[in-house]
């Protein structure tokens, strides 16, 4: 009994430990922060003049078509070894550059993580868009996630932004954080990326949202950020300004849902209803294709080309990722660019518009 004792002591000592060092070293942002703005770009852009942006989450480099998630009902924690990291990222970064975007909008794109074994990847992709503005803003950045075994470890990880045109100013605008503590410490802190770009002759601005919203909440998490993220959009375009905000939601607007029903204990993305978003700004979503898939198994060995039937190979496929517009933006084009899952479980979209 006494060493039964000595030991539970010991364990009870090095948790309170472990809970004291990562609640001193959590992450606590602002509510608004200043993004640094890094390269030069020399484009312009004026009122009435047409852009292409793509919207991509490339999964850290790390979830590609051999990977499934622990997360996710699949069992991986470290899903990719160094190499096939830097394949993923070059996947990446060269069908990216084919597509010729002015704006490009990345999600989960680490700087220093155990789980993409440290690479740089926000400055490996940077070299593939040369002549670029660009803004990083963490969403994740934790000095050890202890769970589960082997752990994630250090996280440094957020939201990567390069635009053609010069950013004059950029911002991290925190949302709601729906866990509490000690979940808090270990886990995201979402946030806007907010990236202004001054239209020639004109005292309007372009303002570039890139954004994630929450994934493994309860509902109510992501319910709230998208309140916070629709009034704030609702407001830039209330002043008159263009407003374009794309990203990975975790969330399916309620008229693409019937694309792609859910499964029965699949992980599930929660809903935007029509009336989710106020007065002057629009939820555009491509479901055509899906724009993710689950990661409860291996992509590898069921790999499909762009185009197939999806309906029936064993996965759960998701329209997550998408744009909100203000109405003074008339889109052109929106469409998700199957690229089969190989270098990460979602696919990109892109959309063109004009500034009327």
């Amino acid at each position: 009994m006494k060493l039964f004792l000595k030991v539970l002591c010991i364990i009870l000592l090095l948790a309170c430990v472990f809970l004291s060092a990562v609640t001193a070293l959590e992450y606590r942002p602002e509510a608004a922060e200043a993004l640094t703005v890094d390269g030069a770009a020399d484009g312009a852009l004026r009122e009435g003049d047409s852009l292409r942006v793509l919207s991509w989450n490339i999964g850290y480099g790390a979830l590609g078509n051999n990977a499934d998630f622990f997360m996710d009902g699949g069992k991986m924690v470290d899903t990719a070894d160094e190499g096939r990291v830097w394949q993923n990222i070059e996947s990446i970064a060269g069908f990216a550059a084919s597509v010729e975007p002015d704006v490009l909008l990345l999600q989960e794109a680490d700087r220093d993580s155990t789980r993409s074994h440290h690479i740089d990847e926000t400055a490996a992709l940077a070299e593939a868009f040369p002549g670029t503005a660009r803004t990083f803003a963490n969403n994740f950045k934790v000095a050890f996630v202890p769970y589960p075994l082997p752990p994630i470890g250090k996280v440094d990880s957020g939201l990567l932004t390069f635009s053609s045109f010069p950013i004059e100013s950029a911002s991290r605008v925190a949302l709601p954080c729906p866990f509490s503590w000690p979940v808090r410490t270990v886990n995201l802190k979402r946030c806007l990326s907010v990236n202004r770009i001054p239209l020639e002759d004109s005292e309007k601005e372009l303002v570039l949202v890139n954004l994630h919203l929450e994934a493994y909440d309860d509902g109510e998490g992501k319910l709230e950020q998208l309140r916070v993220l629709g009034e704030f959009l609702s407001n830039e375009a209330a002043v008159g300004n263009y407003v374009i905000a794309g990203g990975d939601f975790n969330q399916t607007g309620a008229a693409v849902l019937d694309f792609w029903p859910a499964q029965e204990g699949k992980w599930q993305p929660g809903i935007i209803e029509e009336d989710a978003l106020p007065e002057g700004v629009t939820l555009l979503m491509d479901a055509s294709v899906p724009t993710c898939r689950s990661l409860d198994q291996p992509y590898i060995g069921t790999h499909r080309s762009p185009g197939h039937d999806f309906s029936s190979d064993g996965f759960q496929y998701y329209a997550i990722d998408g744009f909100i517009v203000s109405d003074n933006v008339t889109v052109t084009r929106l469409e998700t660019l199957g690229q089969a899952f190989v270098a990460t479980d979602h696919n990109p979209v892109v959309l063109e518009a004009v500034l009327n």
